[in-house]
C-alpha cells in the first residue's frame, strides 16, 4: 500500500477532489483524459497547477503529481483550473451533513441522552473541522492561481523589456539613417555639377529615405506600454487585496469553541441525564455562514486573478509582433544603410579612378611637349635658323633618350586606354544597379 501513487485533484470549479491511482510509468496526457472523463474539463481546457504555481509538464510522467516520501502524500493537492473560464461562479454549496447532526440541526433543542450526544457532537464537531478544511484547501489553490500569475507576470515583464530596448535601438539608428541620408544627399547635390552623377541612384536614396520613415511605425509600441503598465497595476492591487491573505481567522475560532464544547460534554458523567445541542448546532450554522462568506470572497478575487492572467496570454502574442516588426525594421535600416554607404564607396573609386587617369594623362604630354627641341633644331646666337652642321647633329645618347620617352609615351597610352574601358564599366554597371 505504502507504494501505491495516489492523486488527488481539488476541481476549482465546482469545488471537489477527485482521486486517481496512478499506473506505473503513466503518461499525463493519460491522467488528463482520466480526468476529462471525471469531471467534464476537455484536455486542451485543463491546466493542472502544483501548490508552487508551477504548470505540470506534459514531457513527464504523471507521477510529477506525487510528492516524494510518505508524509503528507495523502494531503498533497493539484489544482485543476478550466482555461475555457475566467469567471468561478462561487461560492459552492457546503459539504452536506450527516443524519445525526442534520437531526440535532433541525431541532436543537432535543434532548438526548449524554453516550449519544457525545457521539453526535464528535460528527459536529468533524464537520466543522471539514467546512475550515474545505476553505484552506480551496485557498490554497487561490494562492497558486496567484502564484501562477505572477510567474505570467515576469514573462510579460521580461518580454516588454526586450520590447522596449528594441524599439529605443531602432529608434537611434533610425535618427543615425536620417542624419546620415540628408548629408549624404546635401554633399552629393553639391558634387553633382562637376563630379559623378545617376539619377537613379539618386532615386534609390530617396526611396531609403521614404521606407525609413515607414519602419519608424515599428518603434511605436506606446498602446502596448501603456496596457502593459495597467495590467501590472491590476495585479499589484491584487496583491494587496485583503481577499489575497487568508481569511479563516472566523472559522478557526468556530472550530476551537466547537471542540471546546465537546470536551466540557466528554467531562460529564455517563450517567442518566439528557442535554440539548443549542450551542452546538449555534456554532454549526455560524461556521457555514462564515464559510459561505469567505468563499464568496474568495472566488470573487480568484476571478479576477484569471482575468488578469487571460489578459497576459492575449498580450504575449501582440508583443510578440512588435518585437519581430522591431527587429525586421532594425535589419532594414542596417541594410539600407550598408548599401548606401557601398554605393559611396564605388563612387569614390570612381572618382579616384578619373583623378589618376587625368594626371597620367596630364604628366605624359608634358614630358613630350618638354623634350629640347634643340637638340634637332639648333639655333644660331641671332636667332635665325641655319643649317644644322654635323659636329650639331644629335648624339647617340640624344637618340637614345629619344627613343626612350616614346616608348614610355606609348606605355602610358596604353595605361590610360585600359583605364578609361574600366571606368566605363564600372559606370555602366552601377546605372543598372
Amino acid at each position: 500500500v505504502l507504494f501505491l501513487q495516489i492523486v488527488h485533484i481539488l476541481n476549482m470549479t465546482s469545488a471537489k477532489i477527485v482521486s486517481f491511482l496512478l499506473h506505473p510509468e503513466e503518461s499525463l496526457h493519460s491522467l488528463q483524459n482520466r480526468i476529462e472523463f471525471e469531471t467534464g474539463i476537455s484536455t486542451g481546457n485543463q491546466e493542472l497547477l502544483l501548490e508552487t504555481g508551477i504548470c505540470l509538464d506534459p514531457r513527464k510522467p504523471a507521477s510529477q503529481c506525487v510528492i516524494d516520501g510518505v508524509r503528507g502524500w495523502d494531503s498533497y493537492m493539484v489544482y485543476l483550473f478550466d482555461k475555457s473560464k475566467t469567471v468561478y461562479d462561487g461560492p459552492f454549496a457546503s459539504r452536506s451533513l450527516s443524519d445525526c447532526v442534520n437531526y440535532i440541526v433541525q431541532d436543537s433543542k432535543i434532548q438526548l441522552p449524554i453516550p449519544q450526544l457525545r457521539k453526535v457532537w464528535a460528527e459536529a464537531v468533524h464537520y466543522v473541522i471539514g467546512l475550515k478544511e474545505d476553505y484552506s484547501r480551496l485557498f490554497q489553490g487561490q494562492r497558486a492561481a496567484m502564484l501562477s500569475l505572477l510567474r505570467y507576470n515576469a514573462n510579460l515583464i521580461k518580454m516588454k523589456n526586450n520590447m522596449v530596448s528594441a524599439s529605443q535601438q531602432l529608434k537611434a539608428k533610425l535618427e543615425f539613417f536620417h542624419q546620415s541620408i540628408r548629408l549624404d544627399l546635401e554633399r552629393y547635390s553639391d558634387q553633382m555639377a562637376y563630379g559623378i552623377s545617376s539619377e537613379k541612384m539618386l532615386k534609390a536614396w530617396k526611396e531609403m529615405e521614404e521606407k525609413a520613415y515607414q519602419c519608424a511605425q515599428a518603434e511605436d509600441i506606446g498602446y502596448l506600454d501603456e496596457q502593459i503598465m495597467a495590467l501590472h497595476t491590476e495585479i499589484v492591487e491584487l496583491q494587496k487585496s485583503p481577499y489575497a491573505r487568508r481569511q479563516g481567522e472566523v472559522m478557526e475560532s468556530l472550530e476551537q469553541r466547537a471542540i471546546d464544547l465537546y470536551k466540557q460534554l466528554k467531562t460529564r458523567p455517563p450517567d442518566h441525564a439528557y442535554s440539548d445541542s443549542t450551542d452546538m448546532v449555534k456554532i454549526i450554522v455560524q461556521t457555514v455562514q462564515s464559510q459561505d462568506r469567505v468563499l464568496k470572497e474568495l472566488f470573487g478575487h480568484l476571478s479576477k486573478l484569471l482575468g488578469c492572467k487571460q489578459k497576459i496570454i492575449d498580450l504575449l502574442p501582440e508583443i510578440e509582433v512588435a518585437l519581430n516588426n522591431i527587429k525586421e525594421a532594425d535589419n532594414s535600416v542596417m541594410q539600407m544603410q550598408g548599401k548606401r554607404q557601398r554605393e559611396i564607396w564605388h563612387l569614390l573609386k570612381i572618382a579616384c579612378t578619373q583623378s589618376s587617369s587625368r594626371s597620367l594623362v596630364g604628366s605624359s604630354l608634358e614630358g613630350t611637349a618638354s623634350t629640347p627641341a634643340a637638340t634637332w633644331l639648333p639655333q644660331s646666337s641671332s636667332g635665325n635658323t641655319a643649317p644644322h652642321p654635323l659636329s650639331s647633329l644629335a648624339a647617340p645618347e640624344d637618340g637614345e633618350n629619344f627613343a626612350d620617352v616614346i616608348r614610355e609615351n606609348v606605355n602610358y597610352l596604353e595605361l590610360f586606354s585600359s583605364i578609361l574601358q574600366e571606368v566605363r564599366q564600372e559606370q555602366s554597371s552601377m546605372m543598372v544597379s
